[in-house]
């Protein structure tokens, strides 16, 4: 049977760049919310000369998740997962946000390795996630996501409730959304290591997609503490996350990659 690479948010964006950036021999699942918008994608990469297949899946509903990676087995031997679904602040309130960022990851990587032998897992995060005070990062309280899910839920709520205004309760739940992913695809890693599973994150930056373009009015002063002074584009991290995913890299595993243009660390450089 052929290998499979799974891409979660595939129908566009920085997940169907990643598809692009996969070998040819690979048979590429990609999943997301709708299913003409995964047809399109998928005709696209047809075309491109990749064997493709479509699944909508919602990755905050672990059955839906369970089924996916049931029908990606099916199609082959899973090597790949990017999960690369996720939403944003102007896209959803915290709940919503909190259940598809953080308890989507936690599906994908336990529903998944589940049916891997070896492979490798990358988890999509954001440089939102470096945001958050340290005082304010409870590892008790993302160890509940894995034993009591509406514990975690209660917790991270209550947290992001702190802010004031809407779009800053979403924001807030967001940075926790994405500082949980860094932590839990370190975790993941050092548990899925022993089967020869390699679990990694990415922390992309501003990136000029639909969902990025969203956020260029609240979050664009991010641009100005980017080394080049602009977005990112979706080629550039289709490509990081398709290098990420490629079992040659054998050795980088249990970090995160921050892709973002250098705003995080700009910040230090640009206020001095």
């Amino acid at each position: 049977m052929g290998e499979v690479c799974v891409i979660t948010g595939g129908g566009s964006g920085m997940g169907l760049a990643a598809a692009k950036n996969m070998p040819k021999h690979k048979i590429i699942l990609i999943s997301g919310r709708t299913e003409k918008k995964l047809e399109r994608a998928a005709e696209e990469l047809r075309t491109q000369g990749y064997t493709v297949y479509t699944k909508t899946c919602d990755t905050s509903d672990r059955e839906s998740v369970r089924a996916l990676a049931e029908f990606a087995v099916s199609l082959g031997t899973v090597k790949n997962v990017i999960n690369s679904a996720g939403l944003s602040p102007s896209m959803a309130k915290p709940e919503m946000i909190l259940r598809v960022n953080a308890l989507g990851t936690v599906y994908m990587n336990q529903e998944f390795v589940k049916y891997m032998d070896s492979g490798v897992i990358v988890d999509v995060a954001s440089n939102s996630a470096y945001v958050l005070p340290k005082f304010l990062i409870s590892k008790k309280m993302y160890a509940l996501a894995d034993t009591n899910e509406e514990a975690f839920m209660r917790k991270a709520l209550k947290m992001s409730n702190l802010a004031r205004g809407d779009y800053q309760k979403a924001g807030f739940a967001y940075s926790i959304s994405k500082n949980f992913t860094v932590w839990y695809a370190q975790k993941c890693a050092f548990e899925y290591g022993k089967k020869g599973i390699r679990v990694v994150s990415l922390s992309p930056g501003l990136i000029a997609t639909d969902m990025g373009n969203l956020e260029k009015a609240e979050g664009g002063s991010m641009v100005a503490y980017t080394a080049e002074g602009r977005m990112g584009t979706p080629e550039e991290l289709g490509y990081a996350l398709a290098v990420l995913a490629d079992e040659r890299n054998g050795y980088l595993a249990g970090v995160d990659i921050l892709c973002d243009g250098g705003a995080t660390n700009g910040r230090h450089f640009k206020e001095r």
